[in-house]
């Protein structure tokens, strides 16, 4: 698959290449970022160097597509998100966003643009959108609540993050699930999708 653009007008999501390697990096040096992804803790630029040539283009061609998040299309790289973990007809989404953009709304456009791009039967074709996040990461659960995914229960010690287990989130989103707010999540997380409340 041949690596696609995406925008709406306010946000662009286009294929990280080796001029972004710093930026990437720039902004994997904060603790917010490392503390709910799997990355390299401390992260180096080599480890960015091998982001993006080893695994952002073996994921086009196997159509697992990443995306670099921008504020401009042209700009610099401010978050990250792609579709992985992935079969003939389902996906695992993630992503991670600078602590300096946040709170403008740009990572729950870029998980719409994405959810549109996996479901239409014109590039992915997927049925089902899959997401987990560690347990406590109430703003990234608020950004796919926001667009449709349904709460779906906690894995205990389900993912492993540099040597440890820890519990993780699951929902998901299927391609006949509407794309407003969902409704079906646990009371604990309704703090969190306040609008006042969600950094992404």
């Amino acid at each position: 698959m041949d690596p696609q653009v995406l925008t709406n007008g306010t946000v662009w999501l286009s294929t990280p290449t080796g001029a972004d390697i710093d930026a990437i990096t720039e902004c994997c040096q904060h603790p917010s970022i490392g503390e709910w992804v799997t990355i390299p803790v401390p992260y180096t630029r080599d480890n960015a160097k091998t982001f993006v040539e080893d695994i952002v283009g073996p994921g086009w061609a196997g159509k697992s597509p990443t995306w670099a998040v921008r504020e401009h299309a042209d700009g610099p790289v401010v978050g990250m998100i792609g579709l992985g973990e992935r079969d003939e007809s389902s996906a695992e989404i993630g992503y991670w966003l600078a602590p300096r953009v946040r709170s403008r709304g740009l990572m729950t456009q870029s998980v719409a643009l994405v959810c549109d791009f996996g479901f239409r039967p014109d590039r992915l074709g997927l049925q089902r959108i899959s997401w987990r996040a560690f347990v406590g990461n109430y703003p990234s659960a608020a950004v796919v609540r926001r667009n449709g995914f349904h709460y779906e229960g906690l894995s205990r010690l389900g993912s492993l993050q540099r040597g440890r287990r820890r519990d993780h989130w699951r929902a998901a989103r299927l391609n006949t699930d509407p794309t407003t707010p969902s409704p079906h999540w646990p009371p604990e997380f309704q703090r969190s999708f306040e609008p006042s409340s969600g950094p992404n």
